[in-house]
């Protein structure tokens, strides 16, 4: 199964690509569509889920939007992935998310959805590097920030 999600906004130049896709392939995809207004029509779809873990389980591939959110947690789980921008982001911000993650070796990154099936069979046979969450210095940050606080009034 290819599983493909746009998060919590809109993306529907990708649920129409995906859905073209899935008319165009044997293997099942389900698409996760937001607020968007394509409804599929040769994919299982649904706008939104409490919990994408059963569609995560079940996947050999995901075709993501590019938010730091849904890559880190896809990433995370050591899914093939495939990433596209949404071009209607303001500042673009995914285009530099994706282009990291591609450089470190972690995802595919679809930089036009009409290489969508190209980049999803280099997908699946690509050598990823596998993702390790960088380490996390806020509680840190954020103590220096209160022993300051507290110093200040004193």
């Amino acid at each position: 199964m290819i599983f493909v999600t746009v998060g919590t906004t809109e993306f529907d130049s990708l649920v129409a690509a995906a859905d073209r896709l899935a008319a165009a392939i044997e293997e099942e995809v389900v698409i996760q569509i937001g607020h968007g207004t394509v409804e599929p029509r040769h994919a299982s779809w649904f706008r939104f889920a409490t919990n994408l873990d059963e569609y995560y389980t079940a996947t050999d591939l995901v075709i993501t939007h590019g938010g730091l959110g849904t890559l880190t947690e896809v990433l995370r789980r050591g899914l093939r992935t495939v990433g596209i921008s949404n071009p209607d982001r303001y500042d673009r911000h995914q285009d530099q998310i994706l282009q990291a993650f591609e450089e470190a070796g972690h995802l595919i990154w679809c930089r036009d959805l009409v290489d969508l099936s190209t980049a999803v069979e280099r997908a699946r046979v690509a050598s990823f590097v596998p993702y390790q969450p960088p380490e996390s210095h806020i509680h840190r940050v954020i103590a220096a920030f209160l022993l300051d606080c507290k110093q200040q009034r004193a």
